[in-house]
């Protein structure tokens, strides 16, 4: 090898020591070159590993099943990436009702006629804004909840079961802060093994109104 011919050369040279720390200083830069060489492939394979890891997780983790939201929620991944930044506010046209999201969550999922009568409702309406917003309502009656099928005819109403008086009121809900709504609507008009969509909305506040889609079985 070059490296040992000019030390056999340079020996008889130099000093001992000044021939031995010029030797061992060859001898580590071709031993580094040597490693980068070997190491650098790999290190290149293990990054491409784990970024494919990552949007394999992050495209299981996107398709997991969520209740219904008027948010945008970020998954994860993009919570890791930019920690700081927020959902964003649905938009409406009445400016009162700007910085309210609702979230809805109806149970069960796939629903067995066999074994339920009534769907569970939960509403839950959220003020994200920094200031406190009153709704007001000229009834007793704050939300209304309908069950309807695929091609979004009315099935059942809620309101249909339930006594509605001539009582106003006011809610107001303070920034950061929400209010729950659990209603429960009966399931006897809806047959197994099809797809059907629960609404619910606040009929003095149209724009405040969501929905989900869910399966019946036998």
């Amino acid at each position: 090898m070059p490296i040992f011919r000019n030390a056999c050369r340079q020996r008889k040279k130099q000093p001992k020591r000044q021939y031995a720390e010029r030797l061992h200083g060859r001898l580590i830069k071709g031993l580094t070159g040597f490693a980068t060489f070997a190491v650098y492939p790999f290190m290149r394979r293990s990054v491409a590993s784990l970024v494919l890891v990552l949007a394999v997780a992050a495209r299981v983790f996107g398709q997991e099943a969520t209740p219904a939201s008027t948010t945008q929620k970020r998954g994860w991944l993009g919570r890791i990436i930019h920690p700081f930044s927020s959902t964003s506010i649905p938009q409406y046209k009445d400016p009162k009702l700007r910085g309210l999201a609702l979230d809805l969550v109806v149970t069960p999922q796939t629903v067995k006629l066999s074994e339920t009568r009534q769907l569970e409702i939960k509403l839950t309406l959220t003020n994200q804004s920094k200031r406190s917003i009153p709704l007001d309502f000229p009834t007793s009656q704050r939300v209304e909840v309908y069950l309807m099928n695929s091609a979004e005819t009315v099935l059942t109403k809620w309101s249909d079961n339930h006594a509605i008086t001539e009582k106003s009121g006011t809610v107001l809900i303070n920034p950061q802060e929400h209010i729950e709504y659990n209603e429960a609507i009966t399931t006897r008009d809806l047959a197994p093994n099809k797809v059907y969509i629960t609404e619910v909305f606040f009929p003095q506040y149209p724009e405040l109104r969501i929905r989900q889609k869910f399966l019946t079985a036998p």
